[in-house]
């Protein structure tokens, strides 16, 4: 788990430093940010589409060689982009083809690193290693995004290409050495599939499944209401300080540093969850959607500071709760195909939160939009949270002595 660690966060810290130079190579090229955004949408769009067959090949395939295979292609990519821009032979169509090819590895990529990641520890210490792996992505996103800037200055833009390619080269020969634990979370029960490789692992099982399982269903709609009316702190935030704060790029890159720190300290506290649910993960998304209305009100930058923190440390708690429930919930065979759908799922918020977000915030403001972003996310959880209360069974007992309940053979008889 320690060399796994350690290579996802080379990993980690190489792809932030490439997005981080290819939305700069994007301005270059074009000198348009609608170009940019254009290129990070291509990337995402494949998750949206293919993720089901992506999550349907983990489940197929040996888990460890789809990761070394998924990795070495990735880093393919990042070598033949870091040789077009070094002989000045990219533009923007090579870009987008670039980072579509990206987008289909990705799909597979994604759930089967996860899931190797589970595949280490033993079922009760899911959560942990799940809360280290998001320590180890924010870490690496801090390092690889400062790392960019440095690269690029010193190296040239080709070199983080090149940079992010050996990561990935790095991650495929650490996967031989990794020893899986015999109960690992990700190894099928004795006897659970007596069936062909071909027979029972559709696209379909895994949709059938996601849908008729109602605490993933709810898990989806807490975390859909969450990204599409919070979280958004790039965009809420900044309108928020630049604007009724009347503060500059300096004082939002300042609150923007808050938000990491707090996001590593809520992955250390998060991967000290044992047994996390779809209750702990509504409490928390409730709680943190609170602290951003009162967020909304701030009435000054030194406020917004205090509450910030708490905010993004609420938020990857949750964020690693919920991501433990995915991920231990359905039977073995069934966790790529469920991360298939789940990613599916979390394109769509991804892609349409900002524009509805954008809409609110353009009819209510930054304050409206925090203010009632958060009532809109904490009053829903809040009821269905109130109502499967009020639908849990009460335990009765039942007297021990002859005679304190009327019809006692009666019942026995029945029973």
């Amino acid at each position: 788990m320690r060399w796994w660690s350690a290579a996802n966060f080379v990993s980690n810290a190489g792809t932030w430093m490439q997005l981080t130079v290819q939305n700069l190579l994007v301005l270059h090229i074009t000198g348009s940010a609608a170009a940019t955004g254009l290129s990070m949408s291509v990337q995402a769009a494949p998750a949206l589409f293919v993720s089901l067959l992506g999550g349907a090949a983990v489940d197929r395939w040996p888990r460890k060689l789809t990761v070394t295979v998924s990795q070495a292609l990735l880093g393919a990519v990042a070598f033949t982009t870091a040789l077009l821009v070094a002989l000045d032979r990219i533009d923007m169509t090579a870009l987008l083809v670039l980072a579509g090819v990206t987008g289909v590895i990705a799909t597979v990529d994604g759930p089967a690193c996860a899931l190797l990641g589970n595949d280490l520890v033993p079922v009760e210490d899911v959560p942990s290693a799940i809360g280290v792996g998001a320590l180890v992505h924010s870490s690496g996103r801090l390092a690889g995004t400062a790392l960019a800037g440095v690269t690029v200055g010193f190296l040239g833009t080709s070199a983080a290409y090149a940079a992010n390619g050996l990561s990935f080269v790095f991650v495929a020969a650490v996967v031989p050495f990794l020893r899986p634990v015999p109960a690992a979370a990700g190894k099928p029960e004795a006897g659970a599939r007596a069936v062909p490789a071909r027979a029972g692992m559709t696209v379909r099982e895994g949709l059938s499944f996601f849908a008729r399982r109602p605490r993933l269903v709810a898990l989806a709609g807490i975390t859909g209401l969450s990204s599409v009316f919070g979280r958004n702190y790039g965009l809420t935030l900044a309108v928020l300080v630049t604007g009724p704060l009347a503060g500059g790029a300096a004082a939002f890159g300042t609150v923007s540093t808050v938000l990491a720190v707090g996001g590593i300290l809520g992955a250390v506290l998060g991967a000290r969850l044992r047994r996390p649910s779809v209750r702990t993960v509504g409490l928390l998304a409730a709680g943190g959607a609170l602290l951003q209305v009162v967020a909304g009100l701030s009435p000054s930058l030194a406020v917004l500071l205090v509450l910030v923190l708490p905010m993004a440390i609420v938020e990857s708690v949750s964020d690693t709760a919920g991501t433990a429930v995915l991920q231990t919930d359905p039977p073995p065979h069934l966790r790529g195909r469920v991360l298939g759908v789940w990613s599916s799922v979390g394109t769509v918020w991804s892609l349409g939160g900002p524009p509805l977000l954008g809409l609110l915030m353009e009819w209510a403001g930054a304050r409206g939009a925090l203010v009632a972003g958060g009532l809109l996310i904490a009053g829903p959880i809040g009821a269905g949270l109130l109502l499967r209360r009020r639908r849990e069974p009460v335990p009765l007992t039942l007297p021990a002595k002859d005679g304190d309940v009327t019809g006692r053979e009666a019942l026995s008889t029945a029973a």
